[in-house]
């Protein structure tokens, strides 16, 4: 079963805004440069989609409502919806806040069918958070995927073992999941659109295209696929990064940014109780020229302190090679992840972790919100 929630971000908003119901909304950053990160579906009517910029969405949709992200509100209002998940079946596999595939196999000699455990979940969650969500089953993840997006909002597809070709067939290849546009243009100079057109293909006319990963592509194209549903998945980097209605011209407004960029990705280390190994910063420029730099953290940690540092020295040594520098975006990231580790109370008093500022910080926010505390060097008054 794949569950996603529709619009999510912006469904949010319209349900604790009414003002903002039946118009079109968009969630993400500034007019300028920012892009969006969710739309209603009263805004796609203009074509306005996740990831596009800013700017576009607003020339195509002049009375376009931009709301800017409550990420904070978007993770409490998803663990409540995970708590659903759970209530049917522990086998859960998170893809997103608002996204995920649950193995309800087992779980069905105690709620019935498929479509009778889908149905139940999305009342489950319109009754514990307003919201709707369109629902994907099937025999396997990537056709219960593909079903959960045929039929949005409030959908719910359920494809039987004998309906995968039936279903999957007259689709257009972009249907499947992780066929991006560059193929999709190679596909066509073929003669391949649909589904279907995939699964009968020759060879010489797919191997250009996938290499060695023609037979897999095909076996995707006819519906199969063994990946099992994955409760755990560790992650492999935490990182912030802000695209800046105005270039960053100076270094102290560049460094005031890094370290607000630093202070969220090592919370959100903490809040996962996970060390870090490695720093990365990213760099964009106004001409969209694109730089990263990393460097080994010594001790691994995750305090704020000592990732900015790190972040710090790495921004600088990018500055004394670019010194009139125009910066568009910065991202802060930490790789190499780990367990955190307890202090050692008969150590040298220094292990890379929280100090108790970091961790009153953490509690403080919890609490009260993002917003509720910030350093001074993070504000943008004098």
């Amino acid at each position: 079963m794949h569950v996603d929630m529709d619009a999510f971000y912006a469904s949010i908003e319209q349900r604790d805004n009414p003002d903002l119901r039946g118009k079109a909304v968009v969630v993400g950053g500034g007019a300028n440069r920012g892009v969006v990160a969710a739309a209603s579906y009263e805004s796609r009517v203009f074509g306005i989609r996740s990831a596009m910029p800013m700017a576009e969405a607003c020339r195509r949709c002049p009375d376009l409502v931009r709301v800017a992200p409550r990420m904070a509100h978007y993770r409490d209002v998803s663990r409540k919806i995970f708590a659903v998940f759970n209530e049917f079946t522990p086998l859960v596999e998170g893809l997103s806040l608002d996204e995920a595939f649950l193995d309800v196999t087992s779980s069905r000699r105690l709620f019935g069918s498929g479509r009778r455990i889908g149905l139940a979940i999305k009342d489950r969650i319109r009754e514990c958070t307003s919201l709707t969500a369109s629902v994907g089953v099937a025999a396997n993840k990537l056709v219960a995927k593909i079903a959960s997006d045929l039929d949005k909002p409030d959908g719910l597809v359920v494809v039987g073992p004998g309906q995968v070709n039936a279903v999957l067939d007259p689709l257009p290849v972009s249907a499947i999941p992780g066929i991006g546009k560059r193929t999709l243009e190679r596909l066509d100079t073929v003669g391949v659109h649909t589904i279907a057109e995939l699964r009968r293909a020759p060879d010489r006319d797919l191997e250009p295209v996938f290499g060695r990963f023609t037979r897999k592509t095909r076996e995707r194209a006819s519906g199969i696929d063994d990946r099992p549903v994955i409760t755990a998945r560790s992650e492999k980097s935490i990182s912030n990064e802000q695209t800046y209605e105005a270039d960053l011209c100076n270094r102290r407004d560049m460094e005031r940014q890094l370290l607000r960029l630093t202070e969220r990705t090592a919370g959100r280390l903490r809040k996962a109780a996970l060390s870090a190994g490695t720093v990365q910063v990213k760099i964009r420029q106004s001409d969209f020229s694109t730089f990263t730099r990393q460097k080994r953290l010594k001790p691994p940690g995750n305090g704020t302190d000592q990732i900015y540092a790190v972040a710090r020295e790495l921004l600088a040594a990018w500055l004394n090679g670019n010194p009139d520098a125009r910066i568009r975006l910065l991202g802060v990231g930490c790789s190499s992840l780990a367990p955190a580790e307890q202090p050692d109370l008969f150590g040298d008093g220094y292990s890379g972790q929280a100090s108790e500022f970091d961790r009153a910080i953490d509690e403080i926010r919890d609490r009260f919100g993002s917003d509720s505390v910030a350093r001074a060097r993070t504000l943008d008054r004098p």
